[in-house]
């Protein structure tokens, strides 16, 4: 039987997505918490961590409440014309923004605060607005924590599978991503199939970490 190359192309094409709008999303919330003293702190960061301690089926069934006919999302986007978010690809990536958030806040928010605030202030006496302090030395200071949780969202988007079952469910070319792709082999007894996917998943995730660890070991010892 030909390989079936399309749930791995589904799946490269989610993790892109999730993490390029957890970037765009994750990182104003990271600065947040990262220099707050709102009372209410605590209570987001708790939110933003729920996905690490509660179980994906448990976020799935919730996600797919609230993004079905009759859940507030949902209401939302069938009056805009959009039908709803469940069982499509649209609705993979935003259970997987959600599923993966506190992979791109977490290490932002700890790199954003081991900074300190003697950065800033320089950059203020010199006449840097606002975003040119964000932009000309918060960035740069703070590289390692973006390489990590950007690293870090990719493959644990690569690597769901509860979350994407129940919003996603199972549809070829649409939601079946590689996690469902190694589910439905094992099912049907083709262990090649399987073991081949699953071998490559673990090349995979254990080239990112070594990679990630060997860049930021680098990063570390220049700024020595």
């Amino acid at each position: 039987m030909a390989f079936d190359w399309q749930p791995i192309w589904l799946t490269l094409k989610l993790a892109s997505l999730t993490t390029l709008i957890l970037l765009i999303v994750g990182t104003p919330i990271a600065w947040w918490l990262a220099r707050t003293q709102a009372w209410y702190k605590q209570a987001v960061a708790a939110v933003v961590a729920l996905p690490l301690v509660l179980p994906p089926t448990v976020l799935g069934f919730y996600l797919l409440i609230m993004l079905g006919p009759k859940g507030p999302i949902g209401t939302l986007t069938e009056s805009l014309g959009l039908g709803t978010l469940p069982f499509t690809f649209p609705g993979l990536v935003f259970a997987s923004v959600f599923y993966s958030m506190p992979f791109m806040v977490q290490p932002l928010q700890n790199s954003f605060e081991s900074l300190g605030n003697r950065p800033l202030e320089v950059a203020a006496t010199l006449g840097a607005s606002p975003w040119d302090r964000f932009f000309t030395v918060v960035i740069p200071l703070a590289r390692p924590g973006f390489l990590t949780a950007i690293v870090l969202s990719f493959a644990h988007t690569i690597g769901e599978f509860g979350v994407v079952l129940m919003i996603g469910g199972n549809i070829p070319g649409e939601t079946k991503v590689l996690s469902i792709a190694i589910y439905d082999y094992v099912e049907t007894l083709e262990y090649g199939q399987a073991h081949l996917l699953s071998a490559g998943m673990i090349g995979f995730a254990f080239i990112v970490l070594l990679t990630l660890y060997l860049i930021n070991g680098r990063l570390h010892r220049s700024h020595q």
